[in-house]
């Protein structure tokens, strides 16, 4: 009777050390957060292939994203081949980089599954971002949506299906170059409990 009640106590306690975040503290302790707090915009790119396996570990963090009622109504476009990326880079005003860049993940919504698919695919592109840094990779978000001509650029060049809409397109490599992250926490624009 005593062995099965330690057992329990000890399958409880484990248990609940397997549920219990692993890491906590400051940035520098904190992998998590040093990766939110490190992560810089990347426009330049070495010349190297981004492996197969990191871009499925991007799109695995994004659609590990939150998303209203559950119904992910993303859908994303891997481009990695050169004719293709730098047709996009010459329509795309703010995206010129992808003339350099290695692959990019266009990151679109479907409107008919869910009326604010945008955010749901910003939290996903915003994942992606982070993994790519996580992983020694570096990307950059340049806006599709909300602007037309971005969209139909990006629609025409991937054909895309009717009734999918680009949210950002977002160039992936190894950075060329690293730059120091902006620190951009502002007490001044923390409220607590009203304004």
């Amino acid at each position: 009777m005593k062995i099965g009640i330690y057992l329990t106590a000890g399958i409880a306690a484990l248990s609940v050390a397997a549920c219990t975040p692993k890491t906590t503290g400051t940035p520098e302790t904190n992998p998590a957060l040093e990766t939110i707090f490190s992560r810089t915009s990347i426009r330049t790119y070495q010349d190297r292939t981004v492996e197969p396996q990191k871009i499925e570990l991007l799109l695995r963090a994004a659609m590990s994203a939150p998303s209203g009622k559950d119904q992910r109504p993303w859908e994303f476009v891997v481009v990695n081949e050169r004719p293709i990326l730098d047709s996009l880079a010459a329509a795309l005003p703010y995206a010129k980089m992808l003339a350099q860049a290695p692959c990019a993940v266009i990151v679109c919504g479907s409107p008919a599954r869910s009326s604010y698919w945008y955010l749901d695919c910003s939290a996903a592109a915003e994942n992606i971002l982070l993994a790519a840094h996580s992983l020694g990779l570096g990307g950059v978000w340049t806006a599709a949506y909300p602007y037309a001509e971005r969209m139909e650029a990006v629609r025409s060049n991937l054909a895309l299906p009717e009734g999918i809409l680009p949210l950002c397109v977002i160039p992936i490599g190894y950075p060329a170059a690293v730059g120091e992250p902006k620190r951009k926490f502002d007490a001044g624009r923390i409220h607590y409990n009203g304004w």
